[in-house]
């Protein structure tokens, strides 16, 4: 079984760098409280942990 990663906004990107504003966008997230579930790998692990203090992040076994 692959591990995914269910990765949730929970703080709004409005006020932040660019950088990251584009690293939320590219995981796929939109606005405050939206969620998606994204394959776990390392290319996906950095973007998490640049925004890691904008989203939460829940391991589920697919």
């Amino acid at each position: 079984m692959a591990k995914k990663l269910e990765i949730t906004l929970t703080r709004s990107v409005i006020g932040r760098p660019k950088s990251q504003r584009v690293t939320v966008r590219t995981l796929g997230l939109r606005k405050p409280h939206h969620t998606v579930v994204q394959n776990d790998n390392p290319a996906i692990r950095g973007m998490i942990k640049k925004v890691q203090h904008l989203v939460k992040v829940r391991e589920i076994d697919e």
